[in-house]
């Protein structure tokens, strides 16, 4: 796959055909990869194409997939969305004509993530046929849906046509993504399992593959940049009393940047904030058994920058033309090695240095005059893709060097959450959004594709800072709890109970970390359609599980409700935490349990824990 993410397995994990197509007259090949794995219903499908001519020819569309159905009697599934509102899912039916789904913003995009599915009409979350298709890629991308007039169904999906063509010279060659396809005769969950286990397994690598997450706190809501090191380790103080493992210092710790609009590329820690160096800092928050994280925006210069004033031609743009300018910063033209070498050098330092854990990559601006002052005119629609293969080129060596730095990815949240970064960077931060009535539906259709370790979520403070709502602490933490637990309030400022809270919240997760970072996950009630949502966890061996019940708004008088459980073993007991009873499997799946009728007030949430071994 040269140096794109792709999966991978053994002889015993996979299998892969390759089909050669030339075309003498041009004298081009073509080579279809196909790999099937043998633990999951799914096949992978790439092309290759080699230029066995003596001359050069232009690429200028070539798609990973090109897959044609007899019919076309299905829905269609996708996820849209925008900034703080990702992973929407729309599910409507395929009509006469062509549907595209595509970026064209250098990255897969908050506003439509590089999946769909097509589903059986009557299709569920438990049953029906599915059938689902993923990009591994981070870039402009187009999916195309076409129902012709015999209603036949034609699917492609792959690199975005728009502004792109390749010149592939003379006994080169131009490989494109990868597209996991997943089949299933279980409904959308059946799918998502698919997923979660192929991705989980054949896609994250390296150390962080099969490790718990850490509970983490990040200062950006407690401080924004108005912080010094004094401030922060009284966060760090109080926020090691309540067992959280790891320290995230974002945005504002570097140059002179003390807003948003300054200081993006120079990666020199702010001696005003911190004078004795980030490495003391570090050494502090260690002496209280905190591991210690750092944000950075790696591909990013701000106009008021010593690396702007040194390097202006290091950005992407048009030659003699003004270049545009979003949230006073430009993107970097990470398709230039001389660049990609520059962030190499000044990252190592700054992770050596300061002896770095964790990584929050952040891309907080998409990419406007996809442009290069390296590449002749011929080349320049070459330049949204060599972008992408270079981030990748710098991603790979830094993982590399640094193979014990946990890295997240994030695009202004969750606007390159797909497959292709999490081959380099094993979760994203899922969305800007941190409220939980707004993360229910974020995280529900995320968890459509991606796994739940791939998913980073916070509990922050209320009233939120995005929607302006108030929550409970208990259903903000319920909610966080269903992901990567971190934290993202100033936790000096909070009263003993509130700590408390915490506290338990943190204890609860570390108690339960590996089930739901690692066990089957079920869709039960969905807040797309209804006020209420529900999902569990289930441990591999099907002896325990956590299931969680949200309701959003409270009403009167309402008739009793029972919520049925999946995927446990009819044949085993379980004992509910804090009963003496035992429930069979086969009851909690098919006769289920009445939800508390007298739930008061908005916003709540319930969080049951079963085992098959009896806890008091």
């Amino acid at each position: 796959m040269g140096n794109l993410p792709h999966t991978y397995g053994n002889d015993a994990d996979c299998e892969t055909l390759e089909i050669t197509v030339e075309d003498k007259v041009a004298q081009l090949e073509i080579i279809l990869s196909y790999t099937a794995f043998k633990e999951h219903a799914v096949l992978v499908r790439s092309a290759k194409v080699m230029n066995k001519s003596q001359g050069s020819v232009s690429i200028e569309k070539i798609m990973s997939l090109s897959l044609d159905f007899p019919t076309s009697d299905y829905d269609l599934v996708h996820l849209n969305g925008t900034w703080a509102r990702e992973a929407q899912i729309t599910r409507e039916s395929i009509l006469p004509g062509i549907k595209v789904l595509d970026s064209k913003r250098g990255a897969s995009s908050h506003q439509q993530n590089p999946f769909f599915a097509i589903v059986d009409p009557y299709a569920t979350e438990q049953q029906g046929e599915v059938f689902g298709f993923s990009l591994v890629y981070s870039g402009n991308f187009a999916a195309q849906i076409q129902m012709d007039a015999y209603n036949q169904l034609r699917l492609n999906l792959g690199i975005n046509p728009f502004q792109f063509s390749w010149k592939l010279g003379p006994g080169k060659e131009f490989q494109t993504p990868e597209v996991v396809m997943v089949y299933s005769q279980n409904g959308l969950t059946g799918m998502s399992q698919q997923y979660h286990s192929i991705f989980r397994k054949h896609l994250l690598r390296g150390k962080h593959q099969k490790t718990e997450r850490p509970v983490l706190i990040n200062n950006w809501e407690a401080t924004y940049f108005d912080f010094d090191e004094s401030s922060l380790l009284q966060i760090v103080e109080e926020a090691s009393s309540l067992g959280i493992e790891l320290f995230v210092l974002d945005d504002g710790w570097f140059g002179k940047r003390n807003s948003d609009t300054e200081g993006l590329g120079d990666w020199i820690v702010n001696r005003d904030k911190f004078p004795e160096g980030l490495l003391s800092f570090t050494e502090k928050i260690r002496n209280k058994n905190m591991k210690f994280g750092l944000w950075v925006e790696p591909e990013m210069i701000s106009e008021k920058s010593d690396l702007y004033s040194q390097h202006p031609d290091w950005c992407l743009q048009v030659e003699g033309r003004g270049k545009s300018l979003g949230r006073g910063q430009y993107v970097l033209d990470f398709s230039r090695k001389i660049v990609r070498d520059y962030i190499e050098v000044v990252l190592t330092n700054v992770f050596s240095e300061a002896q770095v854990d964790y990584v929050k990559w952040d891309m907080n601006r998409h990419i406007t005059e996809a442009f290069s002052l390296e590449y002749p005119a011929e080349q320049q629609r070459e330049i949204y893709h060599r972008y992408i293969l270079g981030l990748y080129d710098l991603l790979d060596r830094l993982i590399t060097k640094f193979p014990n730095i946990l890295f997240e990815s994030c695009s202004g949240g969750g606007g390159r959450f797909d497959p292709g970064m999490l081959y380099y960077m094993p979760q994203t931060w899922t969305s800007d959004n941190t409220d939980p009535v707004s993360r229910l539906k974020i995280q529900y259709g995320t968890s459509l594709v991606y796994p739940i370790i791939t998913m980073g979520a916070h509990v922050s403070t209320s009233p939120n800072h995005q929607v302006g709502r108030m929550t409970s602490l208990e259903m903000r933490g319920a909610v966080a709890l269903a992901g990567n637990l971190g934290y993202e309030l100033n936790v000096v400022k909070m009263d003993g109970k509130e700590k408390n809270i915490i506290a338990k919240q943190v204890s609860f997760y570390k108690q339960h970390r590996n089930l739901i970072q690692f066990g089957d996950f079920y869709r039960i009630l969905s807040p797309f359609e209804g006020n209420e949502c529900s999902w569990m966890f289930v441990s591999e061996d099907k002896n325990e599980a956590l299931i969680f019940y949200y309701k959003v708004l409270n009403q009167a008088s309402e008739p009793l409700k029972i919520l049925k459980m999946h995927g446990l073993d009819s044949e085993k007991n379980y004992y509910f935490e804090g009963e003496q009873m035992p429930v069979g499997g086969d009851e909690l799946m098919n006769s289920g349990i009445y939800l508390p009728a007298n739930i008061n007030g908005d916003f709540k949430s319930i969080v049951w824990y079963v085992s098959t071994d009896k806890q008091y």
